[in-house]
């Protein structure tokens, strides 16, 4: 029996292309795998994609590593992982031996730090549209719980300077125990 590569093919060449064209972190690279994993390829719905958001900001590593393993493990399974972690590390890899070569020409020239500057400004555009759709899908479960916990969040880093990890956890904590709650809920309903 022939396998079927094709999709295999298409997870790395897209992982690759994305992870190539990211610049400013984590955050930027998951608007693009939403617009091309949900909007362009259709292999994942919305939700899944912020569900695949939450699981790899919480874990250990780099964001879109930790995509990649759920996003290939959910198309081919654990050879769909390895095919886009291979096509995720491939560039960064490739760029920045290519860099470490010439460290001292790219730190010095004045062109490289003028395009780097620019780059900034659209990354903070780009991780400025995560947030904002990130808020928004928040904000279209319309449950209080939810949204309340994302406020108080905010405020926690921004003006109290906490943790990211201790608000991730209490965050999961608090998840953790609203589901208890509703499933103990439904029981009781069911009963």
């Amino acid at each position: 029996m022939k396998k079927d590569y094709s999709k295999l093919w298409v997870l790395f060449k897209s992982m690759f292309v994305l992870s190539a064209c990211t610049f400013g972190g984590g955050f930027v690279i998951v608007s693009l795998m939403k617009k091309r994993y949900v909007e362009e390829l259709k292999w994942l719905e919305e939700d899944e994609m912020l569900d695949v958001t939450a699981i790899t900001q919480s874990a250990p590593g780099p964001l879109p590593v930790n995509a990649s393993v759920i996003i290939g493990y959910r198309m081919a399974g654990i050879l769909g992982s390895l095919t886009a972690i291979l096509g995720t590390i491939l560039p960064p890899m490739i760029i920045i031996s290519i860099i470490s070569l010439f460290y001292n020409q790219f730190r010095t020239n004045p062109y490289i730090a003028t395009a780097l500057q620019v780059m900034r400004a659209g990354v903070a555009a780009v991780i400025f549209d995560v947030v904002i759709n990130l808020a928004g899908n928040v904000l279209k479960t319309k449950r209080i719980l939810y949204i309340s916990m994302m406020i108080v969040a905010f405020v926690a880093t921004y003006f109290l300077d906490v943790s990211a990890m201790i608000i991730i956890l209490t965050c999961l904590a608090i998840g953790l125990i609203d589901l208890a709650m509703t499933l103990k809920k439904k029981k009781g309903e069911a009963a």
